[in-house]
């Protein structure tokens, strides 16, 4: 894999060899040099016998040993940086809470808090790629001490909006498409400022611990709004919002650059927006992940509209009811990111398989006949969900080139986050025209079905192919290289 710029401050992990498929044409396209593709070079011949172990498309293994749960804590720069985003997670859940109560108290409408909703993530979604663009041109720290500046910023204009008694519903609006605009850089650029602190050997441990702290900030922020907002009104919450982002600036200023990893800013040029989009497609181990993901992200992560619906229709319960279930599932997807801080490597099997049982598991609780099996299966759905979402990131970011970084890290985020507001009308009429449960059965159909195409291309990609040995005391399932079976057709 080309280097490009930046790779000699913080070079790209090699990632393991990732046969190509014997399609007999022309490879031209693959972007692996000659000697990995069966191309002139000291790899060509016969091919060696391999496990099917060795043969299987795996992600960057940067870790030789497992590592303790928190050991990204142990740098610096990632402490600091950790602490101030627990802090501003928080203020940011409690804005959540605090905004959707806001809009709904001055309008009375569902519609309106789904408009301000879609006005901060439709940024996202169309200008998603720009931002990478954005984030690989420049460094990311400065990006960021600017990005959350200007996050911190709204939360205060709404607090001063608020507070003053002046506050109107297009207010609302305005900050949140601000707001929306923010994160089309500061996602990227807060992606790929990971491995700038941690380096490629931490990098899936840190992605993990900040997907825990994302989840223990949700289990604390909803909490903490509601009290604020009962007791002060909606006003208050969105000030501490703000403030909250004091926290993540200084942690940054903080920071010692002479310890970060950092990638050369890539030149302004022309197509490179292009280029990105071109990389991304013709690497196999960057595409499938970031398909997979799109496909979860739009039809499988609707739990707002599935949630409400068995509360509603299936229950018939009330709010505190709906606030358990989300609780439930934050506690899960917590367990996930601690247990996926532990792992020291992140494979193709991994993913695909966290997928199937991600969609199994939905299928399942759509038919649960108890309000209590039914919670109980939020919890490992939530688990698997965020394994998902921890080992495609984590593996995208080592497989990417470091002047590519952002602008993959962009394309990501756009789908997994954009993918939603896409996906939700469509879910959501499927399930009010046949009801919670179908409406949930559908979405983990979708995901098992996406789980089980990629896997096979991956397999496919690999050299691999699905065996089927139903015979007592053997492996009923498993993947076998290609080329054993061409070797042993003959000896059959």
């Amino acid at each position: 894999m080309s280097t490009g710029p930046g790779a000699d401050s913080a070079p790209a992990p090699e990632p393991e060899h990732i046969p190509a498929a014997d399609t007999g044409g022309d490879r031209s396209g693959d972007p692996r040099p000659p000697d990995e593709t069966g191309g002139s070079g000291s790899r060509t011949g016969a091919p060696r016998p391999a496990d099917a172990r060795d043969a299987a498309p795996t992600l960057p293994r940067v870790e030789k040993e497992r590592k303790g749960t928190f050991s990204s804590l142990r740098i610096r720069n990632y402490r600091l940086f950790a602490t101030g985003q627990v802090v501003s997670n928080t203020g940011t859940w409690m804005q959540r809470i605090a905004q959707d109560w806001l809009v709904l108290s001055l309008t009375g409408s569902s519609t309106a808090v789904g408009i301000t909703t879609a006005l901060q993530f439709l940024p996202m979604l169309f200008l998603g790629l720009y931002g990478g663009v954005i984030a690989d041109r420049f460094p990311k720290r400065k990006l960021l001490l600017m990005t959350q500046s200007a996050m911190g910023l709204t939360g205060l204009a709404l607090a001063v909006l608020t507070l003053s008694g002046h506050v109107q519903v297009w207010h609302v609006y305005l900050m949140a498409f601000l707001l929306g605009l923010v994160t089309v850089v500061d996602n990227p650029a807060r992606q790929a400022f990971v491995v700038e602190m941690v380096g490629p050997e931490d990098l899936r441990n840190a992605v993990s611990l900040n997907s825990a702290n994302f989840q223990s900030a949700r289990l604390v922020g909803p909490a903490v709004a509601g009290v604020l907002i009962t007791a002060f009104g909606s006003g208050w919450a969105f000030l501490l919002n703000g403030l909250s982002f004091v926290a993540p600036v200084a942690s940054l200023l903080l920071m010692r650059r002479s310890e970060l990893h950092e990638v050369k800013p890539t030149p302004r040029g022309k197509g490179q927006l292009r280029e990105g989009l071109r990389y991304v497609a013709e690497s196999p181990q960057l595409i499938w992940p970031i398909i997979l993901v799109g496909f979860i992200g739009t039809f499988g992560f609707n739990f707002p509209i599935w949630l409400t619906a068995f509360v509603d229709d299936v229950f018939q319960g009330d709010a505190g009811m709906y606030g358990l279930l989300n609780t439930l599932m934050a506690t899960g997807s917590l367990a996930g990111a601690l247990l996926a801080a532990r792992r020291g490597t992140s494979r193709m099997r991994l993913l695909a398989g966290a997928a199937l049982l991600f969609g199994v598991l939905e299928i399942t609780a759509a038919l649960a006949p108890t309000f209590w099996l039914f919670a109980m299966l939020l919890v490992p759905i939530g688990m698997f969900g965020l394994t998902i979402n921890v080992t495609a990131n984590s593996s995208v970011q080592l497989a990417t080139d470091p002047a590519m970084r952002g602008r993959v890290m962009s394309l990501f985020m756009m789908v997994f986050m954009g993918g939603t507001p896409l996906g939700a009308p469509l879910v959501g009429w499927v399930t009010d025209a046949f009801g919670a449960r179908i409406g949930f059965m559908a979405g983990g159909v979708v995901s098992a079905a996406a789980a089980v195409f990629v896997g096979l291309m991956l397999a496919r990609v690999g050299g691999l192919k699905l065996q089927v040995d139903l015979r007592p005391g053997r492996r009923h399932v498993r993947f076998v290289p290609r080329a054993r079976e061409k070797q042993l057709a003959p000896a059959a």
